[in-house]
């Protein structure tokens, strides 16, 4: 079993110890200040893909000056995608099990000071969701998702959730509060695959503007958090930026530097990355920037074409013409059918949901938008044989 650090020292364990070195203007100048001939340079490098793109390449590929390139961005994407992960779209869904939360995060719906009456679901509604589920499509791509309340859904909680789940879905992932290492560990002995962390904001100062109360408000132990699921063996790792809460381009960039950081630590794990957009919420904040349908397009190419292995994953915060656009250019996986409330698939359906979704179109009819396109649908890429 692995051994956790001190209380004192576990905040200054990880990334964290390397994020201050990368000044946050200085990095969004790596991207205001890129060149036609600097863009020059960099897609001829990815051409060649004789050595990987650095991430302060990457910050050229998502600059203005590459913007009318656009279309060769595109093409490489889909070379690259199609080169590693063939013409397929992962399918995934997520189940809300708990809105109850600690954080006063200025911008969610689920903030704990939003005076609405929270749900945690028991066992026995999480398997009438799980039923309820597996009558939408054939999913055995899972994602838990909770708000924050450690006291109410902690580590115990969750085994008994993933038990609960596993019967009825080969692959469990888990978005929550980050944990211990051990905790982690724990809970891979018990079915988890995978866990999501968005970090929001990779910019230090901002982030305590947008988290103010809560344990979420210690940048530190949420940065150093993807350390702790590396320490702990976790098959995947989800990595995420909530775009809208500080300039975008910075917040691609620091994230691309903690895939790197990641990828060369950790390299057993595999990893996916998720650009959802600021969408309303009960809280109803409004965000800071916006990214247009374009340059959330050239993100998505960019980074493909900087990391040919990492999944890339579009969920239903997306329109549905936009996501089935992109199915052939980049994205790798999609979620289907999702409910962002606790028991929105069959137990409580007028509980409180954290973001309103644009897709809402049935998992058959996504995934007939797929093979529309010419791409396969994978609804399971796991097996129990494995475990």
């Amino acid at each position: 079993m692995i051994s956790d650090p001190t209380p004192d020292a576990i905040f200054g364990h990880g990334f964290a110890d390397i994020i201050d070195r990368y000044d946050w203007d200085d990095t969004v100048a790596l991207v205001e200040n890129a060149t036609p001939a600097d863009v020059d340079r960099v897609i001829a490098k990815a051409r060649r893909d004789v050595k990987p793109l650095t991430p302060e390449e990457f910050a050229v590929l998502i600059s203005e000056a590459a913007a009318p390139r656009l279309e060769e961005l595109a093409a490489l994407s889909k070379h690259f995608t199609s080169e590693r992960f063939g013409k397929t779209i992962s399918m995934y869904i997520p189940m809300y099990v708990g809105n109850a939360c600690t954080n006063k995060c200025i911008y969610c719906g689920f903030n704990h000071d939003n005076p609405f009456e929270r749900t945690i679901l028991d066992m026995a509604q999480i398997e009438e969701e799980c039923k309820a589920i597996k009558r939408l499509g054939p999913f055995e791509n899972l994602l838990i998702v909770s708000g924050e309340y450690p006291s109410l859904c902690g580590v115990d909680y969750l085994e008994k959730v993933l038990h609960t789940c596993r019967p009825y879905f080969h692959n469990l992932t888990i978005e929550v509060q980050p944990m211990r290492a051990a905790d982690y560990e724990r809970l891979t002995y018990s079915g988890l695959n995978g866990v999501v962390c968005f970090q929001e904001t990779y910019h230090r100062e901002a982030y305590r503007k947008y988290h103010p109360k809560g344990m979420k408000s210690h940048f530190d132990w949420r940065l150093n958090g993807y350390d702790r699921m590396g320490e702990a063996g976790v098959h995947k790792i989800g990595l995420g930026a909530l775009l809208g809460l500080e300039d975008w381009r910075g917040d691609a960039v620091m994230m691309a530097r903690h895939l790197r950081y990641l990828q060369k630590k950790y390299w057993r794990c595999r990893y996916s990355v998720n650009f959802p957009r600021m969408r309303p919420s009960e809280s109803g904040f409004q965000p800071k920037s916006t990214i247009s349908d374009r340059q959330l397009a050239q993100l998505t190419f960019a980074f493909r074409i900087f990391d040919h292995d990492a999944d890339i994953s579009y969920s239903t915060r997306e329109t549905p013409s936009y996501r089935d656009n992109m199915i052939p250019l980049g994205v790798t996986s999609m979620s289907a059918g999702s409910k962002t409330d606790p028991g929105g698939y069959s137990s409580v359906p007028e509980s409180l949901e954290q973001f309103e979704v644009s897709d809402e179109r049935a998992p058959r009819e996504v995934e007939a938008a797929i093979m529309r396109r010419g791409y396969q649908p994978v609804w399971k890429d796991w097996d129990s044989i494995f475990d």
